[in-house]
């Protein structure tokens, strides 16, 4: 082996242990020291009939946080829809199974444009819809390590995010992802077995 591979891979090992040393500091491999992922936490938004909300409402109930826009014409309604099937397979334990969705486009997401998307038949029944400030919206999302960006420019723009759905448990802790793509019968038999 030349003395330049050498010096190449030397510079790559020491690059890779900087990054890992960078990531490390900035807690991506946090953990609360018992195996659970840092996933969820504080927040203060309003729900689809305007009243202001926080982190409070996801304890008691499994909830399944999703974060989505309503003027998207895929991942969403599609996780949606999954999601509604899904509450209907749990025959009684549907009960204890609320759904959340948190809106990445406060711009356009009001409480009354989130209550008429929120009303589709198809989608879980009692969804809570929450949006709020570009700013509230912004800590929610870094609470829950989701990514959301604009995507265009007037007023059909779009916007990129993450499309996983979280499940967590009735104190409000994280469970598992729900990954997108995964059928209804996934979803509830996944539910089902963090429920037992």
């Amino acid at each position: 082996m030349s003395r330049r591979n050498i010096i190449l891979i030397a510079a790559c090992v020491i690059g890779l242990a900087f990054l890992g040393a960078v990531a490390w500091k900035a807690g991506v491999f946090s953990n609360d020291g018992k195996g659970t992922a840092l996933v969820g936490g504080p927040f203060q938004l309003v729900d689809q009939d305007g009243k202001p909300v926080d982190e409070k409402i996801l304890k008691g109930k499994w909830t399944a946080v999703f974060f989505g826009f309503t003027y998207c014409p895929d991942v969403c309604p599609t996780t949606m829809q999954a999601l509604g099937a899904a509450q209907a397979q749990l025959g009684p334990k549907a009960d204890k199974l609320q759904v959340v969705f948190i809106s990445v486009d406060p711009e356009r997401d009001t409480p009354a444009q989130l209550k008429s998307y929120l009303s589709n038949e198809v989608f879980p029944k009692g969804t809570i819809g929450l949006t709020g400030t570009p700013e509230q919206v912004a800590a929610a999302a870094k609470a829950y390590r989701v990514y959301y960006k604009k995507n265009g420019e007037g007023d059909a723009y779009l916007v990129d995010h993450s499309t996983a759905a979280y499940l967590m448990n009735p104190k409000g802790q994280f469970d598992r992802v729900l990954p997108y793509g995964i059928g209804p019968e996934e979803i509830a038999r996944q539910i089902s077995d963090a429920m037992r």
